[in-house]
């Protein structure tokens, strides 16, 4: 059996595709240790891995340890400067950090491959100095560059016509060596800080494995590209498993009354739920539906409404896996995570959200079919409830996201993933599509 080092960047839609892997390369008698923050612990030994903390620099799962020039900074910006401090100081200085972990960790634990989630360029960093061979598991839309698609974080759907390529072209360039140029020369500066060789990469492509990159989903829900690298891989949905110790809420029985579902989540992230919450329920309060909300952990409190409407719902988390197979409609702000848990019950979904990668995520629902992305965080209740309405009123949706739902279902995403990192491990050389 082999011995797989995990390196994951401490927050949940990084943390959380892992698992499924995590627990598949137990199940089938690997070693597994897990480099995470601490606050990951329960979760990453209920798979059965060891949990190993954070040594080096910031724990992003436990906010009270980050400096306070740090957090002052990050809150004194927004829009692109605030993407760029977050490259910049959170994952880029993040590899630093995480290269000196595992180097010290791989003297401990010899690992025969890493699996890093693909923002985590330690392990990557590791590997060019001669350690284990590294594969990446997507987090998101797959980001590096390519001729048939615009820059990642546009939300521009794709075109690999004669002028959508040259569209593209001259919005990668744009994007690489002067938006993001100050992004790059500083990733190099850190590389050199280690001994490793500037090579004027791009952040999104330097995300991209030599040797193997997991994709957690199906073809569907990606845009195509005619040049796809060999080694990735679309292994399906990476989705949770169903939790052991669910209680429904009272009212569950609801459910089943015979209404139509509408479910809106604001995610773990941005939580905000004036964004999208608070004009979800304003938009259905007088539908003849049942709203069900879930508030990513806030407080009932936080949803600021002089009175909740008789036919919503709250609560702060409802696991997915139980939810999702009664609802008739998403909201969502676009986390990557929770779309793919509702194609993977093929719930169609409304899409409005412009924070992190998400304007990513929302624009391949709608390329895709199996929704529509309002192209905002902040939608009117108006635009969410013509969506509601124009996705009941339409079969399509529904049926694009069915389809996709029996593609995800046809994939064993742990076993197919576990299975390339195994060859991986073995012969130390890219894992190649047979096609």
């Amino acid at each position: 059996m082999a011995r797989f080092l995990i390196g994951t960047i401490p927050a949940v839609g990084h943390v959380n595709p892992a698992g499924p892997i995590a627990r598949k390369l137990v199940d089938r008698g690997h070693q597994v240790w897990w480099y995470t923050g601490k606050n990951f612990q329960s979760k990453v030994e209920a798979t059965g891995a060891r949990h190993i903390p954070i040594r080096t620099g910031a724990d992003f799962s436990d906010l009270n340890t980050l400096p306070d020039d740090w957090l002052k900074t990050r809150d004194s910006l927004a829009g692109l400067a605030l993407f760029k401090f977050y490259l910049k100081h959170a994952f880029i200085d993040g590899a630093v950090a995480q290269f000196k972990d595992l180097s010290d960790i791989l003297k401990e634990f010899p690992a025969d491959a890493i699996l890093a989630d693909s923002y985590f360029l330690g392990a990557a960093w590791i590997y060019e100095k001669g350690g284990p061979p590294w594969a990446a598991f997507g987090i998101s839309g797959l980001a590096f560059s390519s001729r048939d698609t615009a820059p990642f974080g546009l939300g521009i759907e794709p075109d690999n016509s004669t002028l959508g390529r040259l569209r593209n072209s001259c919005l990668n360039w744009l994007f690489q060596r002067v938006i993001f140029n100050d992004v790059t020369v500083y990733l190099d500066r850190m590389r050199g800080s280690i001994g490793l060789i500037p090579d004027y990469k791009d952040f999104l492509d330097a995300t991209l494995s030599p040797l193997l990159y997991l994709q957690g989903t199906v073809p569907a829900f990606e845009y195509p590209r005619s040049e796809l690298p060999t080694q990735v891989h679309f292994v399906g949905a990476l989705l949770p498993e169903p939790p052991a110790d669910f209680t429904p809420p009272i009212w569950w029985d609801e459910l089943k009354n015979g209404k139509l579902v509408i479910h809106v989540t604001q995610g773990t992230v941005a939580t905000k739920a004036d964004d999208l919450i608070v004009p979800t329920i304003k938009a259905l309060a007088d539908e003849d539906v049942l709203v069900v909300v879930t508030t990513g952990g806030e407080t009932k409190e936080s949803i600021k409404l002089d009175s909740i409407p008789k036919n919503v719902r709250i609560e702060p988390f409802i696991p997915h896996y139980h939810l999702l197979p009664h609802v008739d409609v998403m909201v969502t702000n676009g986390g990557y995570n929770g779309v793919q848990m509702a194609l993977a019950n093929g719930v169609p979904i409304v899409a409005a959200g412009q924070t992190e990668e998400k304007p990513e995520v929302c624009a391949r629902v709608q390329w895709s079919g199996a929704g529509i992305n309002l192209k905002t965080k902040s939608p009117t209740p108006t635009q969410i409830k013509d969506a509601v309405k124009q996705i009941l009123s339409s079969s399509s949706y529904r049926q694009k996201a069915q389809l996709i739902q029996a593609e995800i279902a046809r994939h064993d995403a742990p076993t197919l993933a576990v299975t390339l990192l195994e060859e991986l491990a073995a012969t130390k050389q890219p894992v190649l599509r047979a096609d």
